[in-house]
């Protein structure tokens, strides 16, 4: 009797060892300190490093050349060392409301904060992140309110030929209710996927304070995978741990606009699956960059099936050289689509983004012909801070 609690003892110690290894690494400093002023303190221990910066969104943009024009890429600054090997940096001034990303850079070497466990992927880049609250930031935290379901969730895709992935937020009191809901559909753009928005546009915050706030009706929304040669987000499908890329070979095997001809899919899957309401009028499709063009196409492909359409950073333009059904008779295709007069037809763009000129041309063109649309213009470019306040500004328009 006496060795088997000993035995037992032994286990016992042997359990609760495992279970406190991650109480090992426990982080050597704060970081990020926000203080009561809103400025924030940024430290990292790295007593053998020659240079520590930090980069992040809530530093002055630098403005970068691409092949696809004007980025805004994140600032750079430096922290200090002080005592015991610990960088410091604190921002100058007092950060505004929002939800910020950062990472540090250590003699060259990008590396994550080790004492903040909040990060977020975008594409192949992660991020630690942290918010001030506030103004509109605090639709971006977890406020104590009713609170919806987020489901990951596999559909079959006939016009794709494949298993797919998408992302489901039903509103709070979805499962009990009995009720049936209107369903918005929203895209991400080009390198993201079905967590994109979940992850990124904090949809499920977002959409769980505006509805407690009774600033937008309870509503389904589905965050679908825009990449129609793709099952799933990176490490999500039978492909495995595949390196996440914006533009990856396999996008070449895709059937010319083959996500928006298979957008049907999508519907019939969420209103066989679940309660939802059926008609344009309860039916809304929205998206940022790519998504936005793909919203774009989609309702004008399919006139009847959305009342409301919504389009972040991006517009629709003809392409005279395409074939795809899709594509072809825009001008006739618009006309049509106006002809039913959309609910809400809503453009966003920020001043500085590199699509601004593009989506300045759509206005004109939809000015030209007399088509109603509803335009919102922020500061910044083509950034996840401006898709989120997008977010915020065209939820509560639907479904009233």
């Amino acid at each position: 009797m006496k060795r088997l609690i000993m035995m037992a003892a032994a286990v016992l110690m042997c359990a609760t060892s495992w279970a406190q290894q991650a109480l090992w690494g426990a982080a050597p400093v704060v970081s990020p300190e926000i203080h009561s002023d809103n400025t924030v303190t940024f430290r990292l221990k790295a007593p053998k490093a020659v240079s520590v910066q930090v980069t992040g969104d809530f530093l002055p943009a630098r403005p970068i050349e691409t092949p696809r024009g004007i980025w805004e890429a994140p600032g750079i600054a430096d922290l200090k060392e002080g005592k015991d090997g610990v960088w410091e940096f604190t921002t100058s001034e007092p950060l505004k409301p929002e939800l910020y990303s950062y990472s540090f850079i250590v003699d060259g070497l990008k590396m994550m904060d080790p004492s903040n466990v909040y990060l977020i992927r975008d594409v192949a880049t992660v991020t630690n992140v942290f918010i001030i609250g506030g103004d509109r930031a605090d639709l971006y935290e977890v406020n104590d309110v009713p609170h919806g379901t987020v489901r990951r969730m596999w559909y079959n895709s006939p016009t794709l030929k494949m298993d797919r992935r998408l992302t489901v937020y039903t509103p709070a009191g979805y499962e009990t209710s009995g009720k049936r809901y209107p369903v918005f559909y929203l895209l991400h753009g080009a390198g993201g996927d079905e967590e994109a928005w979940i992850n990124l546009g904090r949809t499920s915050q977002i959409l769980d304070n505006l509805i407690a706030q009774g600033k937008a009706e309870p509503m389904i929304v589905v965050m679908t995978n825009g990449n129609a040669w793709q099952q799933a987000a990176p490490g999500e499908s039978s492909k495995g741990f595949t390196v996440p890329s914006m533009s990856p070979a396999e996008a070449k095997n895709a059937p010319e606009g083959g996500f928006e001809l298979a957008f049907p899919d999508v519907v019939k899957f969420v209103e066989k699956t679940f309660r939802v309401k059926k008609g344009r009028e309860n039916r809304a499709i929205a998206g940022l960059s790519m998504g936005s063009f793909h919203s774009a196409n989609i309702s004008r492909y399919y006139p009847d099936m959305f009342g409301y359409v919504g389009l972040f950073s991006g517009a629709s333009s003809k392409n005279d050289k395409s074939t795809c059904p899709v594509y072809t008779n825009y001008e006739e295709r618009l006309k049509v689509q106006f002809s039913k007069k959309p609910l809400l037809y809503y453009i966003a763009c920020g001043k500085t983004d590199f699509v601004y000129k593009s989506v300045t041309d759509y206005r004109k063109l939809l000015d030209d012909n007399g088509y109603k649309y509803e335009y919102y213009e922020s500061d910044g470019g083509h950034i996840w801070r401006n898709w989120r306040i997008y977010l915020t500004e065209f939820a509560p328009k639907l479904f009233k």
